[in-house]
């Protein structure tokens, strides 16, 4: 029997990057996934598309996660669809880097209400179906390690999901519920092909950087990430909670 099987998820962000890939990882692995996506449908139909293909189970899901109601709304959809509610995967995210002085209420607002908020807010409609043996996964980063300069915003974000994972895995532990973060570093997606990052010799000077400081020799992969956050949504990690996984191929 496949380590989820009978499990359901919800994995928030899903439909491209990392949290495609762990929407797919779950799949795989015997979970039933809502999809969940912000603006791209067609993203999450591509995904639900490749877990049916694959002989899963999975369905598409909008909504901001950042807004109460649609949170409310998204967890609530995952439960009619499948009857309950096992893994949440707290993977929607933005990111972008500006300097100190170019810092604005714009900015801080738009990465804190979906980086911090949003979390928060599906955990909280989540946890009220979650139960013994649940797994809540929050999609943390690197830069709470490595701290770059002109990245205070997102770094404070991803700090606050730090924090908020060894809090909720004291509050929800008598529960039977665990939370624990993967932080990645540098991972390859739509969104670093966008900004420049290849993966080869024509390679950024900052890409370079990165992969000068892993001592794999490389920058990450969807799937590299995906495997770990599976691997904690399963019994197999059932004495795991509160931890915050570094998954940065090395990089300190």
């Amino acid at each position: 029997m496949s380590k989820l099987q009978n499990k359901v998820a919800v994995v928030t962000g899903a439909s491209k990057g990392i949290g495609a890939a762990i929407a797919r990882s779950l799949a795989a692995s015997g979970a039933s996934v809502v999809v969940n996506y912000a603006s791209s449908k067609a993203g999450a139909d591509k995904v639900v598309a490749d877990i049916e293909a694959a002989g899963g189970k999975a369905i598409a899901v909008g909504g901001d996660v950042s807004k109460k109601a649609e949170a409310e709304a998204l967890v609530e959809a995952a439960v009619k669809a499948f009857g309950r509610l096992d893994i949440v995967v707290n993977n929607s995210g933005v990111y972008e880097f500006r300097p100190l002085d170019d810092i604005d209420d714009t900015h801080y607002e738009r990465i804190f209400d979906v980086n911090v908020r949003g979390a928060i807010y599906v955990t909280q409609a989540a946890s009220k179906h979650l139960g013994e043996g649940g797994s809540i996964v929050n999609i943390g980063s690197g830069v709470t390690r490595l701290t770059p300069a002109a990245s205070l915003v997102y770094t404070a974000t991803k700090g606050a999901l730090d924090a908020i994972t060894g809090v909720l895995s004291q509050e929800l532990g008598p529960r039977g519920i665990r939370v624990n973060s993967v932080n990645p570093g540098m991972v390859r997606t739509e969104g670093t092909d966008t900004a420049g990052f290849t993966g080869t010799e024509s390679a950024s000077d900052f890409e370079k950087a990165m992969i000068e400081k892993t001592p794999l020799g490389r920058i990450g992969q969807p799937d590299d990430i995906a495997s770990v956050v599976t691997f904690l949504a399963s019994d197999d990690a059932r004495w795991l909670s509160g931890e915050l996984l570094l998954t940065a191929g090395g990089m300190r």
